[in-house]
């Protein structure tokens, strides 16, 4: 049975199959809404359904399966070219433990099948129980024979502390990509901000060495923020962009040492201490959920225009999706 999901204020439309979500049905559609976990946590698909009185209620696009026609007001929704996904198995090509809880895996494609995704892109992992974790992609899409995803080790988590330790070179995975809304726009000129915490660096290294590569010439500033400074995983490369006049690198530590000469402090702050005004840049936040949801609300004050937000909110999966 097929449902017609209608969006308010558009001449959209697109059926939905029966126990399809409303994303999934979109995606098929053509057209894409804002997303991130796709599990009902990080509510970056939420918008509103209306009821037959036309009462707006919220939602997740990423969990509503209709049991009939509805009316939805995502938040943003723009016509895309239809994704095709690849579900592979990956070769275990390297691990490198870069600190004492992030580790830099490295898979192969096998030969003659290549990776099409976006700089920022994410990547699911297919574990033997059923379940799936998502890895953003550290590599550019021109190293397309690969990936590379930046772990984080979660005490207790079922692939980061106990599938990867377990993990052989020469092993495989099963991985299915490319999945994610939060890629570069290279439709604008403004300055970009990158807000990044932890392993949030991942994506933003993509982005950044695929522009680098391409010769983009738009201003880039990265704000990364971690506890301590050995949390700065890859900072010397970091460092070395700067240095080449690639990007403006900001690290910023909540728990910083004796000695620490650097910023100090919350990363959205850093950003506002720097930008009282953001009405002219575009902002690329990825990481810990609560500092994503905190630096949009603060930079829309800042002047930030809403549609120039884009965001990855990082997430354990151990943490229950809301009803």
């Amino acid at each position: 049975m097929s449902y017609r999901i209608d969006v308010a204020n558009s001449d959209i439309s697109f059926p939905c199959e029966d126990g399809e979500t409303v994303l999934e049905a979109a995606e098929r559609a053509g057209f894409a809404v804002p997303y991130s976990c796709r599990k009902g946590v990080c509510s970056e698909c939420a918008g509103d359904v209306f009821d037959s009185e036309g009462v707006p209620e919220r939602a997740l696009l990423c969990c509503l399966r209709p049991c009939a026609d509805a009316t939805i007001a995502p938040r943003k929704i723009e016509k895309r070219e239809r994704i095709v996904r690849k579900k592979v198995d990956a070769l275990v090509f390297r691990k490198t433990e870069v600190s004492a809880d992030v580790t830099v895996l490295q898979l192969r494609l096998p030969t003659g099948v290549r990776a099409k995704f976006r700089a920022g892109q994410y990547l699911q992992i297919h574990l033997d129980d059923g379940t799936v974790r998502n890895y953003s992609m550290a590599n550019p899409p021109h190293q397309s024979d690969s990936v590379h995803l930046h772990v984080r080790r979660v005490p207790g988590g079922r692939f980061s502390d106990g599938v990867l330790k377990e993990l052989a070179i020469g092993g495989k995975l099963r991985i299915e990509l490319p999945y994610g809304e939060f890629f570069f726009r290279e439709n604008s000129e403004k300055p970009v901000i990158f807000v990044a915490t932890g392993t949030g660096f991942a994506p933003v290294k993509s982005i950044v060495e695929d522009a680098i590569r391409r010769q983009l010439g738009r201003p880039l500033k990265l704000y990364w923020g971690t506890r301590h400074r050995r949390d700065l995983y890859l900072a010397d490369l970091a460092e070395k962009w700067q240095e080449e006049g690639r990007v403006e690198f900001i690290p910023i530590l909540s728990n910083p040492h004796d000695g620490w000469t650097g910023r100090s402090g919350l990363v959205h702050l850093a950003v506002l201490e720097d930008h009282p005004s953001l009405a002219s840049h575009q902002v690329y936040a990825c990481g810990n959920p609560a500092m994503t949801a905190t630096a949009r609300e603060s930079f829309i004050q800042a002047g930030l225009p809403a549609e120039e937000f884009f965001c990855d909110a990082f997430f354990s999966t151990s943490e229950p999706a809301p009803l």
